[in-house]
């Protein structure tokens, strides 16, 4: 597919095969969400989470999940579709995936974890499930005990402000004796070469980004997020990743009274910033081939 950088998105749908899968990567707020809906309408598909938090049934709100009139507008797979303390890995997802790949309608595969994107298109290490011990273990660690437990070769390698991705590092390390750069090194073949997709990462300037974020977290509260989080309030567990949810640490602050909302909301616009940062990063560094696709020209 040729770059979609400067194009509108009659142009970039214009592109688009009606055949061939589809894969849309953006950072938080930016509208992969919108777009895969409208090619959808458009050209037809499925539409497939690659969120990693979007997986849990515990949020739509905070995590911004499909409302149930846009999963009318179209089928939608992998939303939603775990509990809480389901075991929920990368592994996981690429075997969910490769089943809906084999299905009757072509899946339009959108979300911000680049690492879903990158075991998709790259291949994934298989990598032996980590026994629950010394995941309970990692979990009551500190941060910095488990980045000094690493080899130098993966703290320069992985996403060393991202605690899952350096629990997850040291996790493999400490189960099977071997560095996770050890075992990246022997991935099998990727299902779904880029080659054999149409994939757009949507390009965006920062200050509309964090614009757009503000309003998404105004919404958020508008919508019930606060309520949300008190359902979830009585089984909250922030060792839990589907509880690690951006916006979930800082609303259940504000339920124990140790925050105003006011303060919980600024605290979840920095995480949020954060993190939509750190998946621009992920996708200049892993995603470089991909076109890019101004978000602007949805507008």
């Amino acid at each position: 597919m040729t770059s979609t950088g400067d194009q509108t998105l009659q142009g970039l749908l214009k592109t688009l095969s009606r055949e061939r899968p589809v894969l849309i990567a953006g950072p938080t707020a930016s509208g992969k969400s919108a777009l895969a809906l409208e090619i959808a309408a458009r050209h037809g598909g499925v539409i497939v989470n690659a969120d990693a938090s979007q997986v849990y049934d515990c949020w739509r709100i905070l995590t911004a999940r499909p409302s149930p009139a846009e999963e009318a507008g179209a089928p939608h797979r992998l939303y939603g579709h775990k509990s809480a303390r389901a075991p929920y890995s990368t592994g996981h997802w690429l075997r969910e995936v490769s089943a809906l790949l084999e299905g009757e309608h072509r899946p339009i595969i959108v979300g911000g974890t680049g690492l879903y994107f990158t075991a998709l298109t790259q291949g994934l290490a298989d990598i032996p499930q980590t026994p629950e011990a010394i995941r309970a273990q990692g979990d009551a660690m500190e941060m910095q005990a488990l980045l000094d437990a690493l080899d130098q070769e993966t703290r320069t390698r992985i996403d060393i402000a991202n605690r899952a991705r350096v629990q997850r590092a040291w996790e493999v390390q400490r189960a099977t004796g071997r560095s996770l750069i050890e075992w990246q090194r022997q991935t099998p073949p990727a299902i779904l070469p880029t080659a054999q997709a149409d994939t757009v990462v949507i390009d965006t300037d920062r200050d509309w980004l964090n614009t757009r974020i503000e309003m998404r977290i105004d919404q958020m509260i508008a919508a019930g997020a606060v309520e949300e989080a008190r359902a979830v309030q009585p089984d909250y567990d922030p060792t839990l990743p589907a509880h690690r949810a951006i916006g979930a640490p800082e609303l259940m602050a504000h339920l124990r009274g140790e925050i105003s909302l006011k303060e919980a909301c600024q605290r979840i616009n920095i995480a949020t910033r954060q993190f939509a940062k750190r998946q621009r990063t992920w996708f200049r560094s892993k995603m470089s081939d991909w076109p890019p696709f101004s978000a602007r020209s949805q507008q």
